[in-house]
């Protein structure tokens, strides 16, 4: 039978997607992409704000057109959305055959044998009894680049985040599990690891005792065919000088970072539930910057957060004027029900959230034009990642996939995908790099 996986939200999400696939694969079910001509549709879904919910149930009633229209005979909600909204979802949409919890996604051939008998299943509530060391996966990005998950759940507080109930505690993998799956991805031609959790800054503390990233980075640097390690959802709180250092010293890990900071308001961060300060955080900064000159700094701010007077968003556009990060990335406060700052008075107008959202984001344009224009002229490393209208198109260091900058140049000698080359960058947008290759150039 034809199963079609459609994957929403995050990359931590995507890689329960790939354990989903690779065991349904075992199980001799097909996965094709196109949901028309699938005998089983499952949605991976995303719960954690109002637009990833809404783009969730839209895929859901899209995706159920099938079931009147196409092939479909099973259709399966899977992930935060089945965890948070459970039975509801199954009460509200009709079109759902089942909904899987994110704890029991391991459980995927058996709900659909389940569903094929004509019952209505739903599995929820063992957020915290999956295995998470074991993830074998079928990889679903392109082999040159791979995510390597380092934990699961949170035990961060903040107020607004619904994620600790819908994934559980943090739990992290053990070590010799995530060192053993990096070599698997490197052996199949994984070039690029991008390490992620809820927050990777405090893998280890629950297992070992102790904070381990940085020794688990240095251990995946040892590993042959690995040429860049970038590291996402680093959270300030326990950043620390061994992880500076690692990050300095270590020649294969990218000079990036993602580091979730929120806000620029000691009043708005203590609101949010954050166990930081905006001296602390830039202290931090300033110390990742003085020890990795050319670092490339990624963060997210969120808008309109209950409380946020004109005065606590000017800390705000200060913080960001002062420190220019690379790459930024402005939400609005989403009010979502059982969480703490649900219930905190002086809520914002969705007008005046959409308003100094569009302020940050003019700010960080021109920033961003500023920054981008600084590579002009110099020569950089870049992963290429596709040709489109006779230009290749990759990566530097900087730049994440998805959600960050590309680099679009032209070479007069063909280029594997997946090939690492050295660009010469000529020119700059707010957003993106132009170049040429830098073996012709030199020539």
């Amino acid at each position: 039978m034809y199963v079609a996986m459609v994957s929403l939200g995050c990359a931590k999400n995507l890689i329960d997607s790939e354990v989903m696939i690779n065991i349904l694969k075992n199980e001799n079910y097909e996965i094709i992409t196109n949901p028309k001509l699938a005998d089983i549709i499952i949605i991976n879904t995303c719960g954690f704000i109002e637009k990833a919910k809404q783009e969730s149930i839209d895929t859901i009633i899209e995706m159920g057109q099938y079931k009147e229209f196409g092939k479909c005979k099973v259709l399966i909600a899977t992930g935060c959305l089945s965890e948070r909204y459970k039975e509801e979802l199954l009460e509200e949409m009709p079109e759902l055959d089942a909904i899987v919890g994110t704890g029991d996604y391991k459980s995927i051939a058996q709900v659909i044998g389940q569903s094929l008998q004509g019952k209505k299943v739903s599995l929820y509530g063992n957020q915290e009894k999956v295995d998470i060391d074991v993830l074998d996966r079928y990889v679903s990005t392109a082999k040159h680049t791979s995510y390597l998950k380092i934990a699961e759940g949170c035990d961060n507080k903040c107020t607004y985040c619904i994620i600790p109930s819908l994934r559980g505690k943090y739990r992290s993998r053990k070590f010799d599990e995530i060192t053993k799956e990096a070599k698997l991805l490197a052996s199949k031609g994984t070039k690029e690891l991008i390490v992620i959790a809820q927050d990777t800054s405090v893998y280890g503390r629950d297992l070992y005792g102790k904070l381990m990233l940085p020794k688990l980075l240095r251990e995946i640097a040892k590993i042959q065919g690995i040429e860049w390690i970038r590291l996402m959802y680093a959270y300030p709180d326990e950043f620390t000088d061994e992880l500076i250092h690692t990050m300095a010293s270590e020649e294969k890990i990218c000079k990036y970072i993602d580091i979730p900071i929120q806000h620029g308001s000691n009043s708005i961060l203590k609101l949010m539930g954050r166990y930081t300060t905006k001296e602390k955080i830039a202290d931090l900064l300033s110390k990742l910057r003085q020890a990795i000159p050319n670092i490339a700094i990624r963060t997210t701010f969120i808008v309109g957060f209950p409380g946020e007077n004109e005065e606590s968003f000017e800390e705000m556009v200060d913080f960001i004027q002062k420190f220019e990060f690379d790459k930024l990335g402005v939400f609005t406060y989403s009010r979502e029900e059982n969480t703490p700052a649900y219930n905190l008075p002086n809520q914002i107008d969705e007008d005046i959230k959409l308003q100094r959202q569009e302020v940050l984001m003019s700010l960080q344009m021109d920033i961003s034009l500023k920054r981008n224009r600084s590579c002009v002229g110099k020569t950089l490393k870049v992963l290429v990642e596709n040709f489109e209208d006779g230009q290749y198109i990759g990566r530097t260091y900087r730049d994440a996939p998805e959600i960050d900058g590309l680099v679009y140049f032209t070479s007069n000698r063909k280029i594997e995908i997946g090939d690492f080359v050295y660009v010469l960058i000529t020119d700059a947008t707010d957003y993106d790099l132009l170049g040429e290759n830098a073996d012709e150039h030199s020539k």
